[in-house]
């Protein structure tokens, strides 16, 4: 029996994907639910399990647009299983020699005694008050071609020697819409950023006392993230204008927090959400944020997953970004961005002090958000970082952390 394999639906509103690789060779036997390629969609890469245990034919080649409920390959479920689970081949076909077609004569060329110069290049040396005589030249019988003559006559910005290659790819479904995205979002919104910095002291000094024995009890670290989720919970229930989206004309108000977080995944960046991020404790934002970043690595991550948010917090800080601008995440309306931890001086009660600094970072919709209410956010974020045993726990860090 001959089984067509069709693309399945990765999620509503999608209509095509793309074949980015093929995991089994052509005429290989395949178990039922082993992955046999990879599919890009303008949200997600996924993997396509095979629907039965057979052997494969394509219908697709990598790097095809295919449409969702196409058919993409043939599985034979009545071909057996080859001893040793090796994966049948097709035998190859032999040819029977073909005769060998008289060879064409070679057109005559010109020769060229040594030190002749071609036109292009007589052009170049003569603008430049040069002799083909003076110039070794590498073409037949050493004549002198255009690019002798150029690299004969070296000026400054004209590049000389070394590599001058290049390489072209195709972009995949995925960075293709990330990259619609971003210029739409940079067209269709009115977006600033305005900065702060926080003194992390305080927040170092909890995850020193405490994280070990977090991490015993819960099986995660107590890392930033739960600190600036449940900041970031906090000043939107202070300023929910910032947790609203525009719907033609009108503006749409949250009364719940679905925080997207930016991860670099092997395809690129995606963004799964932590869900209800209002009522997730310290270890509920820790276990959500490991559970989400390793099925993003592991190119497990589903459309449902990443579809959604509130409000995005990126992190540029793992990769050594001091200073950024993130670009808003759309159909939200803000973006928080998170960068790396320097000691700097600064000043505190009159004196001068080493502290770990932060820069923060808060994109938005200028035409939703106005300035006050962007600073007054940042500033609650802020108030929150350096303050957080009483603004973040209540004055009960061991409750807090359910020690």
């Amino acid at each position: 029996m001959i089984l067509e394999m069709k693309v399945p639906s990765p999620g509503e509103s999608i209509t095509e994907v793309e074949i980015a690789t093929w995991l089994v060779e052509e005429g290989d036997y395949v178990e039922k639910d082993q992955a046999i390629a990879e599919v890009d969609s303008d949200k997600a890469t996924l993997e396509l399990p095979a629907e039965a245990s057979g052997t494969i034919t394509f219908k697709a080649e990598e790097g095809d647009a295919v449409a969702v409920g196409a058919v993409v390959c043939l599985i034979d479920t009545s071909a057996a299983k080859p001893e040793g689970g090796a994966a049948p081949k097709a035998e190859a076909k032999t040819e029977a020699p073909k005769a060998e077609a008289p060879k064409a004569e070679s057109p005559k060329t010109e020769t060229y005694a040594t030190g002749t110069a071609s036109p292009a290049a007589k052009k170049i040396l003569a603008e430049k008050g040069m002799q083909a005589s003076a110039i070794t030249g590498t073409g037949k019988d050493g004549r002198v071609t255009k690019e002798d003559a150029v690299q004969a006559v070296p000026s400054m910005g004209t590049p000389t020697g070394g590599n001058r290659g290049s390489s072209r790819s195709k972009m995949s479904m995925l960075r293709r819409k990330v990259a619609e995205r971003l210029v739409e979002v940079k067209n269709t919104t009115a977006m600033l950023t305005t900065f702060n910095e926080v003194n992390m002291t305080p927040i170092f000094a909890l995850r020193n006392q405490y994280k070990e024995d977090f991490k015993a009890k819960h099986g995660v670290g107590l890392g930033f993230m739960s600190f600036f989720s449940l900041a970031v919970v906090r000043a939107l229930e202070m300023y929910p204008s910032v947790n609203s989206m525009i719907d033609g004309k009108e503006m749409l108000t949250y009364d719940f927090v679905d925080i997207s977080i930016a991860v670099s995944g092997p395809k690129g960046l995606m963004v799964p959400v932590i869900r209800n991020a209002e009522n997730l404790s310290f270890r509920g934002i820790e276990s959500e944020v490991k559970r989400l970043a390793l099925r993003a690595r592991d190119g497990q991550i589903t459309v449902d997953e990443m579809t959604g948010g509130t409000f995005t917090i990126t992190n540029g800080g793992v990769f050594g970004s001091m200073l950024s601008t993130p670009i808003i995440n759309p159909p939200q309306s803000a973006i928080l961005g998170m960068h790396n931890i320097i000691e700097r001086p600064i000043a505190v009660a009159g004196k001068v002090e080493i502290h770990p600094m932060m820069y923060l970072a808060l994109s938005y919709d200028h035409r939703i958000i106005d300035g006050k209410e962007s600073v007054g956010f940042l500033v609650a974020i802020k108030e929150a970082l350096e303050n957080p045993t009483e603004l973040l726990m209540n004055n009960d860090i061991k409750k807090a952390l359910e020690m």
